[in-house]
């Protein structure tokens, strides 16, 4: 079986992790977080001291971290980059959700390296990388594209391959776009069947049987119902970091984003008033603490 490299162990990586354990691969991994790789160390990962010495290790090399500067970082900085480590003929698939230039940039100096650079964000959340069940939406080379598909099937379900370089992530932008802006939306409409006499319970149930039925609402709406916020599905800080990256790229494309807007606004109000480690569902609590609703 390939080595596999993972940087990033947090909610998503340490799901990855196991399933590749699980799946026989022999697994390095980093993280900045002592706990993080102590625990998938006693699952049967081995650790690296830094990002390069991982990248020298490996056939496959994945990333899952929160950040665009970060994964610039650590792949291209001119004196520890991994990228420059990385074997001739080896792969890096980004599971991030990373700004799209970013993405083609590094394809491209990949390229020159003979390393084939792959943008794989992902869907499902941490329930679907412990399951392996994950959605992964694929940008790149499609005439290696076979080469990287049995490490995509031992992590996730549904994999698509969509386009070159960048498609990956310009699908996963505009679908994390589209929940952030049901979750405003049931959380408002949630409020006001409340308010105006009939139980956010009974229009939940409803919403799901009718036309209104949403993915959405069976992830975060759980959290909304029971204003369990700080069960984590997906941070209100990584969904506001992913609305700038979509509406980043909309703009670049001289689409308006004047419908985003007001998605935008409520995220960065909930970072505002130091919501952000919270779900994105507490969407919701922002609102109520906005128009002072006493529930």
């Amino acid at each position: 079986m390939a080595t596999v490299g993972v940087i990033g162990c947090g909610l998503m990586g340490s799901g990855i992790v196991k399933n590749l354990i699980k799946n026989n691969h022999e697994v390095v991994i980093y993280d900045i977080n002592d706990d993080a790789v102590n625990n998938l160390i006693n699952y049967g990962a081995m650790a690296a001291k830094k990002p390069e010495v991982l990248a020298s290790q490996v056939d496959y090399l994945i990333l899952s971290l929160t950040s665009s500067e970060v994964i610039k970082k650590i792949l291209l900085d001119k004196d520890t980059g991994a990228l420059y480590r990385m074997k001739k003929g080896s792969f890096i698939l980004d599971m991030s959700t990373n700004d799209v230039g970013i993405t083609r940039e590094i394809y491209q100096t990949a390229k020159e390296y003979n390393v084939e650079f792959y943008d794989c964000p992902l869907s499902g959340g941490p329930e679907g990388a412990n399951n392996g069940t994950l959605t992964v939406m694929v940008g790149g080379n499609k005439e290696r594209f076979s080469n990287i598909l049995p490490i995509l099937q031992d992590i996730g379900k549904h994999i698509e391959y969509l386009g070159e370089s960048g498609a990956g992530q310009v699908v996963k932008l505009c679908h994390n776009m589209v929940v952030a802006g049901v979750i405003t939306l049931l959380s408002e409409a949630f409020l006001t069947a409340e308010q105006a006499g009939v139980s956010k319970n009974k229009l939940a149930s409803i919403l799901q049987k009718g036309s209104g039925q949403t993915r959405a609402m069976d992830v975060f709406g759980v959290n909304i119902l029971d204003q369990t916020f700080d069960n984590v599905k997906f941070s209100l800080t990584n969904m506001r970091k992913d609305i700038h990256l979509y509406r980043k790229l909309a703009e670049d494309h001289k689409i308006s984003t004047f419908v985003s807007e007001m998605s935008h606004q409520l995220y960065q109000l909930g970072i505002n008033k130091g919501k952000g480690s919270l779900d994105s569902s507490a969407i919701y609590e922002v609102l109520v603490e906005m128009m002072q609703i006493k529930e």
